[in-house]
């Protein structure tokens, strides 16, 4: 099963908007390459995956080393957290824990600047990629934290 695209519960085989989803935790090997992946959780983790490959991509200096430490752990937290929120006990507790996943994010999109600005990788093209994916998923993570508040005032029936 791993790398081959699978079809949803009831589906065509496709995401929204014709997306294919893969089941190779985000990577695009069944998809093709211009698809995009909807199951945020694999897109997380994948999104981890390369913030590592940024550190690991980093100059070996004092300044780099520190932004290697801060980076590794904050770009690898959204993926644990946003899984700790899909097991969240309320709506309240939910709305909590994706909020610590956007505050994450917006930590890791600073590392990410700072990294671009003061030039501190050799791999200009994967810290682009991580920024670019970094600001889309926080424009999600804010939308569902929008949508869960918005929807939380709402008087239940």
């Amino acid at each position: 099963m791993n790398g081959e695209v699978r079809k949803r519960p009831g589906g065509s085989g496709t995401g929204r908007k014709g997306e294919a989803i893969d089941t190779e935790g985000g990577r695009q090997t069944g998809a093709s390459a211009g698809q995009r992946v909807y199951d945020l959780e694999k897109r997380f983790v994948a999104f981890a995956c390369l913030a590592i490959e940024v550190v690991d991509s980093l100059i070996h200096t004092r300044s780099g080393n520190h932004v290697a430490a801060q980076l590794v752990r904050s770009g690898t937290s959204p993926a644990a957290n946003y899984a700790e929120a899909q097991s969240a006990e309320s709506r309240k507790d939910f709305i909590h824990k994706l909020k610590i996943v956007l505050k994450e994010l917006r930590e890791t999109r600073v590392w990410l600047l700072v990294i671009r600005r003061r030039t501190l990788s050799e791999g200009t093209d994967c810290v682009a990629k991580a920024i670019r994916e970094c600001q889309e998923l926080i424009a999600i993570i804010q939308a569902s934290v929008t949508t869960a508040e918005a929807n939380a005032r709402k008087p239940r029936k």
